[in-house]
């Protein structure tokens, strides 16, 4: 199987590993908070169950579609990250709309926004470069 169809499966295993973190009792703190993070709630669940179905989806359907899974993903979480950076809420879970901008110490930002800044930097990583380096390499 391709690589990009490969981590596109990885990209679902993984987003449905963080699902199932919320109910994971060593990972929820005295305040029912993952991580002392996150907050366990039906559309964040529902954000990454689809993003999971998502990933698998284009896994099974097609190179071509794992990698406009990549390149589209990347961009849309990777943004949510540096808008959660910056205001301390995100956009994909309606946070900045629910919290507004939230006075939070630097450090709470960077930790709680990290898991989107790396899995969508490292979706762009494979749908904008990767991606293209092994396509010769498939069809040649």
């Amino acid at each position: 199987m391709d690589i990009i169809r490969l981590c596109a499966w990885g990209y679902a295993a993984l987003l449905g590993f963080v699902i199932l973190t919320g109910y994971i009792p060593a990972f929820i703190d005295a305040n029912d908070m993952i991580f002392g993070l996150f907050r366990r709630t039906w559309y964040a669940d529902g954000l990454h169950l689809v993003s999971a179905l998502w990933a698998a989806a284009a896994a099974m359907t097609s190179r071509r579609a794992s990698e406009l899974f990549f390149q589209l993903f990347g961009v849309f979480y990777f943004a949510d990250g540096v808008l959660g950076l910056l205001t301390g809420s995100g956009y994909l879970d309606f946070g900045i709309l629910i919290n507004g901008v939230l006075n939070l110490p630097l450090s709470t930002r960077f930790f709680a926004n990290a898991p989107h800044l790396g899995l969508g930097g490292v979706a762009i990583l494979i749908g904008y470069l990767l991606a293209p380096r092994t396509r010769t390499a498939v069809h040649a």
